[in-house]
């Protein structure tokens, strides 16, 4: 590669002018380099300063030239490498008749033999020389290293001879690739010219298909280990799915089979055309642009995008706030859709790699056999592959756009890289007049439906751009994030892993983990409606506004678009109006409160709503993220429909309340039969209210009561166990009640490191409290092994006891969400006297922090209130906490100063900073 150009390069680095500088400093020192390295140092390291802050100024002016940043950064190091190696031959080991063997070379490899360094990016050097080092040699590398110490470069360097080099090239893929990219900085041109004529017929020549197949396996597991999508929230923009590293190894595969010198190359030897080319440099472009941010910002070598320095690049790359979308949002949209494009660069690029590869193989019988074209609904196909049978196939018939991947999702076939290039091309093509076509609509839903493989070819579909030229609403929640930490993906992968899963629990594939939803799925009167609310559910999203509203009226004008009937396309609407409703009940509401059904049940008002609303939920809530879906949450859902199901079913009003006991009081003697405690549920009845019978399912009642037997009047027992079928670990606490115990449990379960997620309270006639928690770890993973559960009951009893000062330890636990710190989350507190007959329900919304619930459960004993159950819902750094609560009397809080005194100490516990 050619020396690097950049525009006014004195401006960055005044070579002639340093070296005046340096040569002036010599003289002064008496000749003597030793007395004069202090002040060498001293120039070249203000000379890297000023170099920095002119690049850094550059890019401020022009906040998304990327390359020009990269590019300057590389010339500077390049300036400086060549000064401090004239300074050393000449001055500190200067040698008047240099053997042969004293030649050296110094080569940038990597990508800063590319010409390409981000701020902070390591030096790569390789020092060659042409046979094994001489002193003179080893003393001139060494006295070069220590410089760039000094002025504080991490440099990554080689010193070989030319044979040592191409040994270890063969020999390491790491070093063949570090020195592929290798660029004659300074030294002995010569001898660099020798070393990259040995390196491509020694290294090179032969082992192109070996290379090939060991980066394109070395890409692959990096997107495995960084997470294998290009649509996490916290992308890596240097290793990640879709980021620079995947523009370099095109580039070096180019680069090792045609000996291209620069990426615009890839065009001449056809393995991009002009225009893929150009969409190359872009995402090249803005990606650099976003490293260099990062890089400045930071102070060090940093290229993953956290949410605290995504809000801050945005700003500096000067996106601005718009209706519906923030600026931090705009920015990651814009960055996911440069990742897309590379990963359809990435797609074309191989392809294109692989017919050259196909022409160069020899045919024979069994190839061709292999090969045989057939030709189905005019589309070629071969290896397993569909391909337009010429390029202007789809100007003839736009909805052959769509035709295409319905047949390949019927057939298994996959789209030949090549027409995929004609699909992103012509994807314009689609217009309203297209996207009214009863047949193009027709087979949109064929595909949105599909009962083999949707995911798969929507995922295709989106990537060629036709989706979101086809249903535009879509099309507009392509690549956009959501600034929080509950989301993993973009919209549009969000929902296009939903409608995967709704298919793979249609096909059975997911018994073991949603057993509700396989059990029902199958009674859904309409398979269409379904599948396009899972479409819409977040369609509306980034339009300002509740996307809930927004949706359910875009539901109403796109569903007939799409063929469904009247009925149909107002049950989308309303499954997407109300898609948010049943979660918020099953997390937030108290689902033993025959009220909460009630009000439910008023909304939901048929089976086939409750069914499809449930389906809906489940893969939504699954489809956010790996580990936001548990066991927990699949009880409380199971709960719900099981409720309200036999509520629609049924139709009666509430049972008489004895009734209910009675029929509970009956299932848990039957339960307990089993062991020979039957009897003990007539024993210990009496002391429970009705409360308790009705709120706590049986096999914790059952615990309850062996637990209660057990403890002999003893004024403490806690139990705990691992409760697989909830996901999570039951604490049972019974204690003499007192007031602040609530809290004081609470804050013993924070100690020993554990999230409460459900929490009830109850007193008996005779005073005695039997408190039950359901207690997750903070990634939501139950506690299951003895020494866990052992730490839990001991913490638990050191609070009550007043054996450890609460407060100070619980402040000086760290954040188990310490990236919550990069949100804004206003506290707020609700109050719902509708939501139960017999409780003031108040709902508290929060950034998520240690003992977050014991600081509120202590607020609400300070306000005087009863705790009468807790419900505990997170959102990545938004944490929903819900209490039923009464005052001292055990009426509700109903008074609007009372409440404005109560929602006074609890916004203070949700925001102050408290200090030990």
């Amino acid at each position: 590669m050619s020396a690097i150009r950049i525009p006014n390069q004195r401006a960055v680095i005044d070579r002639r002018g340093l070296m005046v500088a340096m040569g002036d400093a010599m003289e002064a020192a008496g000749g003597k380099a030793q007395a004069a390295r202090p002040r060498m140092v001293e120039l070249l390291r203000e000379a890297l300063a000023k170099g920095r802050e002119e690049i850094d100024r550059r890019l401020m002016e022009r906040p998304g030239a990327g390359h020009d940043c990269a590019e300057a950064q590389a010339f500077l190091v390049d300036q400086l490498l060549r000064l401090i190696h004239d300074h050393v031959v000449t001055d500190v080991y200067p040698s008047a008749n240099r053997s042969t063997g004293e030649r050296l070379t110094i080569m940038a490899v990597g990508g800063y033999g590319r010409g390409e360094m981000a701020p902070h990016s390591d030096v790569d050097v390789a020092f060659l020389t042409p046979i094994k080092q001489t002193p003179w040699c080893e003393q001139v590398i060494e006295a070069m290293l220590y410089f760039l110490w000094d002025l504080g470069l991490k440099v990554g360097h080689s010193s070989r001879s030319l044979d040592d080099m191409v040994r270890m090239s063969k020999a390491d893929i790491t070093i063949c690739t570090a020195m592929l990219e290798g660029r004659f900085v300074w030294g002995d041109q010569a001898l660099f010219d020798e070393a990259r004529r040995r390196f491509f017929a020694e290294v090179v020549a032969g082992n192109e298909r070996h290379f090939v197949a060991e980066k394109l396996a070395e890409r692959n597991d990096r997107h495995k280990r960084l997470g294998d999508s290009r649509y996490v929230v916290e992308p890596n923009v240097k290793e990640g799915k879709g980021g620079l590293r995947d523009l370099h190894t095109l580039y070096w595969i180019g680069k090792f089979l045609h000996k291209v010198r620069n990426a615009a190359e890839l065009v001449d030897v056809g393995l991009l055309t002009e225009e893929e080319y150009r969409a190359f440099r872009k995402a090249e472009n803005f990606f650099w642009a976003v490293r260099c941010h990062l890089h400045t910002l930071t102070g060090r070598a940093e290229d993953r995008l956290t949410f605290d320095q995504q809000r801050q690049i945005a700003a500096r790359m000067n996106f601005a706030d718009r209706p519906g979308k923030s600026a931090v949002e705009r920015f990651m949209q814009y960055f996911f859709l440069q990742a897309k494009q590379v990963g359809s660069l990435t797609g074309v690029f191989l392809a294109q790699l692989e017919e050259q590869s196909e022409k160069k193989r020899k045919t024979g019988f069994l190839a061709t056999l292999r090969g045989r074209t057939k030709t189905i609904k005019g589309y070629k196909v071969s290896h397993a592959r569909i391909a337009a049978p010429r390029d202007n196939w789809f100007a003839e018939d736009p909805v052959r756009l769509l035709e295409i991947f319905t047949i390949a999702d019927a057939e298994g076939f996959e789209i030949h890289p090549e027409t995929m290039r004609q699909i992103a091309r012509d994807a314009k093509l689609i217009d309203a007049e297209i996207r009214k076509s009863t047949r193009a609509n027709a087979l949109f839903m064929d595909l949105l439906t599909s009962r083999h493989d949707p995911e798969t070819v929507l995922r295709w579909l989106n990537e060629a751009g036709v989706f979101g030229r086809f249903i535009p609403e879509f099309g507009r929640v392509n690549a956009q994030m959501q600034f929080d930490m509950y989301h993993h993906y973009t919209v549009d992968e969000h929902t296009i892993r939903a409608i995967g899963l709704m298919a793979r629990i249609e096909k059975g594939e997911l018994k073991e983990d949603h057993p509700l939803a396989s059990a029902i799925i199958g009674k859904v009167h309409s398979r269409k409606a379904l599948y396009c609310a899972v479409l819409m559910h977040d369609i509306a999203k980034g339009r300002g506004g509740d996307h809930c509203v927004l949706g359910a009226d875009i539901a109403l004008k796109l569903c007939p678009r799409l063929g469904l009937s009247s009925e149909e396309t107002e049950l989308v609407s309303w499954i997407v109006r109300q898609h948010l409703l049943m979660s918020a009940t099953a997390f937030k509401r108290d689902l033993a409160d025959w009220k909460t059904i009630t009000d439910f049940v008023a909304v939901v008002q048929s089976r086939e709503r409750l069914r499809q609303l449930t389906l809906l939920t489940i893969v939504d809530i699954r489809a956010v993220g790996p580990g936001v879906w548990n066991g927990w949450k699949r009880q409380l859902l199971s709960e719900l429909y099981a409720s309200a199901e036999e509520r629609l079913r049924l139709g009666h009003v509430e049972r008489h309340r004895a009734e209910r006991i009675a029929a509970k009081q009956a299932a848990v003697a039957t339960l307990m039969q089993e062991e020979g405690d039957a009897g003990l549920v007539e024993r210990y009845s009496p002391q429970f209210t009705d409360a308790y019978w009705i709120a706590e399912p049986d096999d914790v009642i059952a615990r309850n009561i062996r637990q209660l037997h057990s403890a002999k009047g003893s004024p403490l027992t806690i139990t705990t166990s691992y409760d697989a079928s909830r996901g999570a670990t039951l604490v049972m606490v019974i204690a003499a009640d007192h007031p602040g115990l609530f809290y004081r449990i609470a804050g013993g379960i924070h100690l020993a490191g554990g999230n409460i997620i459900d929490a009830r309270i109850h007193t008996t006639r005779n005073g005695t409290a039997v408190d039950n928690f359901l207690v997750q770890d903070p990634l939501g993973r139950p506690f299951s092994e003895e020494s866990q559960l052992t730490r839990l009951t001991k913490a638990i009893g050191d609070a009550l006891a007043n054996r450890v000062k609460l407060l100070p330890q619980l402040v000086a636990r760290p954040n188990a969400r310490p990236r919550a710190e990069a949100f804004e989350v206003r506290p707020r507190v609700e109050f719902d006297n509708e939501a139960s007959n017999r409780f003031t329900v108040v709902e508290v919304s929060a950034r998520d922090r240690p003992a977050l619930l014991n600081r509120l459960a202590r607020a609400l004993f300070e306000a005087r209130l009863i705790v009468h159950s807790a419900h505990i819902a997170t959102y990545g750094e938004r944490a929903v906490d819900t209490f039923y609560v009464t005052d001292l009397f055990g009426g509700k809080v109903d008074g609007a100063s009372r409440q404005r005194s109560v929602e006074k100490r609890l916004l203070e516990a949700a925001s102050e900073e408290v200090s030990a």
